[in-house]
């Protein structure tokens, strides 16, 4: 059931009514349209966008990686421990998901090597293609930046 209110002088001004069995399911909604809200005020502050899935994590990694390749001393183990841990990132997406966590990074991985595609991330929906601009999987670039 919905309750709809129109024609309301002050149309910026908006009101939701939320209603749950219980108190921890209003609050879960309560904070899901939070973020939801955070989102649009972030997408208003700066329109940018990135692929989401992990896409963006793996690519690092992977970037990270190859340029730790080229350091001789100490520090590449320094940045091989930043790549690891930008990997924390879609390892829990396909945990989360019900995905076997390092096979399915490992596959992910090696093929945006092999493809050179960047936007190659977690199918977390089981849709068949893990490119995330063909499944509109996308994230705020200000989201990123924080």
């Amino acid at each position: 059931r919905m309750l709809v209110i129109e024609d309301c002088k002050n149309t910026r001004a908006v009101t939701l009514f939320l209603r749950g069995s219980n108190q921890m399911i209003v609050q879960e909604a309560k904070r899901s349209i939070w973020d939801a809200m955070c989102v649009i005020r972030n997408l208003v502050r700066d329109n940018r966008i990135a692929y989401g899935g992990g896409s963006n994590e793996i690519a690092c990694a992977i970037a990270v990686n190859d340029q730790a390749d080229k350091i001789p001393t100490i520090e590449q183990y320094a940045m091989r421990a930043f790549a690891d841990a930008l990997e924390s990132v879609p390892m829990a997406l396909a945990e989360n998901s019900g995905l076997h966590p390092f096979s399915t990074l490992a596959d992910v991985k090696s093929r945006q090597i092999k493809e050179n595609n960047p936007r190659l991330g977690i199918d977390c929906m089981d849709k068949g293609t893990s490119d995330m601009k063909e499944q509109h999987v996308i994230e705020t670039l200000i989201g990123k930046k924080q």
